[in-house]
């Protein structure tokens, strides 16, 4: 009788539940963009109620009742349970703890509401354009800030299986200068080759370059002063490269490698600069218009 009972109060709610699904289905079936005039309630925890619109239903209408159900079951239980754990956490704090939280909502929201309204204006307003002048400029202007803290050099590497016949010929032609013989060995690296890298003709560390290699160096500015080509070998493959130029850490990058961070400094001061003028001319506005006053 018991279990009888309990069984039919299960259905019960089952049944309610699916008859809010098809409530809910039929409501944002029928909605044309309009406020809805009536809203029905599903749940209630202390105070706060929870309303059928405040469900979320997209892709509901590809579930069979029984899977529908469930999932609004799910949604009321952990609603539920937030409201109900906030309605504890609330009686159970001090007021001094609860204006501290209202506090820090309201800087919160003043914080966001000013950070989309700034980021409104740079998009509106704030001139992203930066020319290569300009960033030779800041370069001249800035060169402590410019210091390598690293080595870099530009190169060549290749990586050949040990096996590739006449590396003698790669040997050769990786050191040449000649743009006839850099299109031999091009040839030859896609026959051949396992990798085969220029980098871009970008600067790269010197790390980079023997991480590529599989090999350490104790004293990198020596092996910089010295040497133009270098080999390495394991039992599955040779690894040569060719060092075309380089810089030492300590001295002045060159401008090409930090393009992009000249750009990134002009852009925030940029930024800095326009946001300042921003909430000066807003202030001084307020003034004007008597929407701010000092007592």
């Amino acid at each position: 009788m018991i279990r009888f009972m309990k069984k039919s109060k299960e259905d019960w709610q089952m049944n309610r539940i699916i008859y809010i699904i098809l409530i809910a289905l039929a409501v944002y079936g029928c909605q044309d963009g309009r406020n809805q005039q009536g809203r029905v309630a599903v749940a209630k925890a202390g105070d706060k109620v929870l309303f059928l619109d405040e469900i979320p239903m997209t892709g509901l209408e590809g579930l069979n009742p029984a899977d529908s159900a469930a999932y609004v079951q799910s949604y009321i239980n952990r609603w539920a349970r937030r409201e109900l754990l906030f309605l504890k956490a609330a009686a159970n704090i001090s007021a001094e703890q609860m204006k501290e939280i209202d506090y820090q909502m309201a800087e919160t929201k003043s914080n966001l509401v000013i950070h989309e309204y700034q980021s409104m204006m740079m998009v509106q307003k704030m001139d992203t354009i930066i020319s290569r002048e300009e960033m030779e400029l800041y370069y001249s202007d800035h060169e402590e800030s410019f210091m390598l803290t690293s080595n870099i050099v530009k190169a060549l590497f290749i990586k050949l299986p040990v096996e590739t016949p006449d590396i003698w010929k790669f040997r050769s032609l990786i050191r040449s200068d000649r743009q006839a013989d850099m299109q031999e060995l091009e040839s030859l690296c896609y026959q051949f080759a396992e990798k085969y890298d220029d980098f871009d003709e970008d600067w790269i560390t010197l790390d980079k370059l023997f991480i590529e290699m599989k090999e350490e160096l104790t004293n990198q500015e020596n092996f910089l002063r010295w040497t133009k080509f270098h080999e390495t070998r394991d039992s599955s493959s040779v690894c040569l490269a060719a060092i075309a130029d380089y810089r030492l850490r300590g001295t002045l990058a060159p401008f090409e490698y930090v393009t992009e961070d000249i750009r990134r400094m002009i852009w925030n001061n940029r930024r800095i600069d326009f946001l300042r003028e921003l909430e000066n001319g807003i202030y001084n506005e307020g003034l004007k218009q008597n929407v701010f006053k000092i007592f």
